[in-house]
């Protein structure tokens, strides 16, 4: 009988829950929620391409233009629309990626068990706690064995608080449980009596979010970035407004072409990008079962150098049968139909005596199953007798020994299972036979077994030992149990193989089975194998040796792990690491990125790591890898076109100025530009697909600066190569057509410009037939877009007015597009770089 059968009379049915959960509201803390409309549009306004824009709008009011002014202000209106619409689309991927941070919850509804995201529990849920969770919310116990916890969040009392189950009218502080307390000791089973704000830790106002805001290498690099390209736009706006009213006596109109500079400058979409891209990127990366609960993960994962992952549930299923059971004498192939001998039965019933009535072990519970199939009449035996101590497995006693009293029995029955040289152990079996069973356990390892000892001895309940080895114990036999490797484990495995990422495999299993399993998926087993005794004996620079030669660790406790991890770190290694346990978490944090496993990871894991797999599963984790560097890439592609589109732009603003020609650019102009760089830095580059060698290139270092000098001289070359252009074209256009001709075919050049740089920039090596490959919509939705609404600014008199433009004749605007189209992608072409 497991914990939802003793409980599931008192559980709810999903109908209440979802009743009381309107009424109530969700199981939240008090804290800082999504922005509000209102204040998400007073930020974007405060931004300074708008505060820009408002006062050129003051300055056609003071010239007099007071449709220009309207123009200007109704644009910029329609531009903040579209900057709102974009927050709070990244809003919304932060807020998803905030409620990661509620505790999960495993409750009792309509009777099953049913895992739950925390803010959905309800009062008068039954939640089912264990050792590692973090408690959703206030409740009184219903059961409980040998549950602790700590409630140090509340008391500041370090010491765990033992719980016992109570009835309501006489319950003290031993029979609650509180709201992100945490346990660290046993299971046990609560009833729900305050949730949210109502808690104990939501009265004292106390905020709790592991999810937070966080400064990633990226985004400190771009505000540098930012923060001296912006003075130095300020700064070229002042002396552009100079120079102008110095030179031709028009302050006023100076001070507009010192703002269009400034505009033109100002590289406000560097932040725009990061947001936009680790917002939906964390989004994309859940869609293949991996939750991000740290923006800086996004950047790392795709740096990874070496994974260090567990082999149970995460190369394998996670789904433990009972494959055969050998005592002394025998060995027995449980298949369809199978019956078992009495001893046989003996050995099955003795394993399912140690382990726990509520399983949550994958190993228990497939015992469990193979002991209501085959020997239900000893299981439902056992249910009558008293579970009278307990010996649970620790790091230095891989064992459980559990002692039960049977009604009308003046002895108890001791059971015990473990790791095979462990049991022995504890038998006292000499030498020879401890040689020989050790022989059957190698043998059942190379197939890839998990070995489980069992023993069973007797005992007088009034003077049991104060450990297991004082028992008298007889062994019984193995228990084996099967656990299949996934069958995609070997694809991404040889996938990690070309990417340049070394996997290694970190287990507590024995290292027959490790080696076996490691084969099967096809590591390179060449080095043998490492155990957590062999790992004690070396000191760092041996275990740093090892590390570069051996995948596979066996016998390995959280200990272990860690030093691996630091072995790795020191070697120069980007460590991703896997763990599900309260102990991994030192392991998780030392990584550069931890991944805790979502379906039987504990919370503490969970809060440790900056990764969450759903479904605990190596292959998405290697999707994770691939979308990690797409992200990357994308982000360097959007980058470079920002630089390279500014540059012509700026260069436009200034340079007639310096040479005394009409004023090419106003305000308006460089608003019509934003209007097609902003969509296009948001949504084109983030939904470039991956190349298809993303995955056979090495892993990026992770020092590698985001404007490396390479992709600095690609981007500066294609934007100089742009604006030199611009400058060719409206210097010959000013001698053969009058300035508002000659400035509508210089737009027209600079419009195609940006389409053009849009596609270049999109390959590492302006390959065209491979960007025409990635069938990117966005890109030809924008550009048909822009397309249209250059033609309806420049041929509609109403609009090309305010532009300030004259339709130029056919042949001139075909000959200025389709020359700067060629000229883009060649150069593209030519300037190659590797990132």
């Amino acid at each position: 009988m497991n914990m939802a059968e003793s409980t599931a009379g008192s559980g709810l049915t999903t109908a209440d829950a979802a009743q009381r959960l309107r009424l109530d509201g969700p199981n939240e803390l008090p804290g800082q929620g999504p922005r509000s409309l209102g204040r998400i549009t007073r930020d974007v306004v405060m931004e300074p391409m708008f505060l820009l824009l408002i006062a050129a709008s003051a300055v056609y009011v003071a010239l007099g233009d007071v449709r220009e002014a309207a123009i200007l202000a109704a644009s910029m209106l329609v531009v903040i629309g579209i900057t709102v619409v974009q927050e709070r689309r990244t809003d919304r991927a932060l807020s998803k990626l905030r409620d990661l941070s509620s505790p999960r919850a495993l409750v009792i509804r309509d009777g099953v068990e049913q895992r739950i995201a925390g803010r959905d529990v309800v009062v008068g849920d039954v939640i089912l706690l264990r050792e590692g969770d973090r408690v959703p919310a206030d409740g009184l116990m219903i059961e409980a064995t040998m549950l602790a916890v700590d409630e140090s969040i509340l008391t500041g009392e370090s010491l765990p608080v033992e719980k016992t189950p109570a009835a309501e009218e006489d319950a003290d502080e031993h029979a609650r449980v509180y709201s992100s307390s945490l346990i660290v000791q046993g299971y046990g089973a609560a009833r729900v009596t305050a949730t949210g704000a109502r808690t104990e830790v939501g009265k004292i106002g106390r905020v709790l979010t592991t999810l937070q805001a966080e400064t990633t290498g990226l985004f400190s690099e771009v505000r540098r970035l930012v923060r001296w390209v912006a003075s130095a736009g300020l700064v070229l706006c002042a002396a552009i407004a100079v120079i102008y009213g110095a030179t031709r006596s028009d302050w006023l109109a100076g001070v507009l072409a010192g703002i269009t500079v400034a505009m033109s400058v100002l590289p406000e979409e560097f932040p725009l990008v990061l947001t936009v891209f680790l917002a939906m990127g964390a989004w994309r990366i859940s869609r293949v079962g991996v939750l991000t609960r740290r923006m800086p993960a996004l950047e790392s994962i795709g740096a990874a150098t070496v994974l260090a992952v567990d082999k149970t549930g995460t190369l394998t299923e996670n789904r433990m049968q009972v494959a055969a059971i050998e005592t002394l004498h025998a060995r027995k192939e449980l298949r369809a139909g199978e019956t078992l001998d009495a001893e046989t039965r003996y050995v099955l019933e003795t394993a399912l005596a140690a382990s726990e009535r509520q399983p949550f072990d994958p190993m228990e519970r497939g015992i469990h199953a193979t002991a209501r199939l085959l020997i239900l009449a000893e299981a439902q035996k056992l249910q009558d007798s008293m579970l009278i101590r307990e010996y649970d497995l620790t790091p230095e006693l891989l064992a459980v020994t559990h002692v039960w009293q049977t009604p009308g029995s003046q002895e108890s029955m001791v059971a015990v299972k473990g790791a095979p040289e462990t049991v022995m152990g504890l038998c006292r079996l000499d030498a020879a036979t401890r040689s020989a069973l050790m022989a059957q356990v190698n043998t059942n390892a190379q197939r890839g077994l998990r070995i489980l000892g069992v023993a069973r001895g007797s005992s007088d309940a009034d003077k049991l030992p104060d450990t297991p080895h004082g028992f008298n114990l007889s062994f019984l036999g193995f228990l084996c149990l099967a656990d299949p490797l996934r069958a995609d484990v070997p694809d991404a495995l040889a996938e990690c193989k070309q990417a340049g990422i070394r996997v290694v495999m970190i287990t507590g299993d024995y290292p027959g089975t490790a080696l076996a399993i490691a084969a099967q998926a096809g590591f390179d087993t060449s080095s043998g194998v490492v155990t957590g005794a062999e790992i004690e004996a070396m000191d760092d620079a041996e275990l740093k040796r090892r590390a570069r030669e051996v995948n596979v660790y066996a016998r390995s406790k959280p200990e272990h792990k860690l030093r691996l991890v630091q072995a790795f770190k020191a070697d120069g290694h980007e460590v991703v690491m896997t763990g599900d346990g309260v102990n991994d978490a030192p392991a998780l944090k030392a990584a550069h990125l931890g991944v805790a496993m979502g379906g039987r990871g504990t919370d503490v894991a969970r809060e440790a790591a900056a990764l969450v797999l759903v479904n605990d599963d190596f292959t998405s984790l290697v999707a994770a890898v691939r979308l990690g560097r797409r992200i990357y890439t994308n982000i360097r592609h959007a980058m470079s076109y920002i630089v390279s589109v500014h540059i012509p732009i700026a260069g436009m603003g200034l340079l007639p100025v310096l040479f005394g020609w009409p004023l090419l650019l106003f305000p308006v102009h460089v608003l019509f530009l934003e209007f097609v760089i902003d969509p296009t830095c948001a949504f084109v580059f983030e939904a470039d697909a991956e190349s298809p060698d993303v995955m056979r290139r090495p892993p990026r270092s992770r020092d590698t600066p985001l404007f490396s000098s390479a992709m600095l001289k690609r981007s500066v070359g294609l934007g100089a190569c742009v604006l030199l252009l611009a400058v060719l074209v409206y210097g010959l256009a000013l001698q053969r057509l009058d300035d508002s001709s000659a400035r509508a075919l210089v737009f027209i050049s600079l419009v195609v410009a940006n389409l053009a740089l849009i596609f270049v920039s999109r390959s590492r090596d302006g390959n065209i037939r491979r960007v025409v490959s990635r069938h990117n919509h966005i890109y030809w939705a924008v550009a048909l877009l822009a397309l249209f609404a250059l033609a309806a600014v420049i041929y509609l008199p109403s609009v090309a007015t305010v532009f300030a433009f004259s339709p130029p004749a056919w042949p001139a605007v075909v000959s200025v597009a389709v020359g700067t189209a060629v000229l883009v992608l060649l150069t593209g072409r030519w300037l190659k770089y590797r990132p």
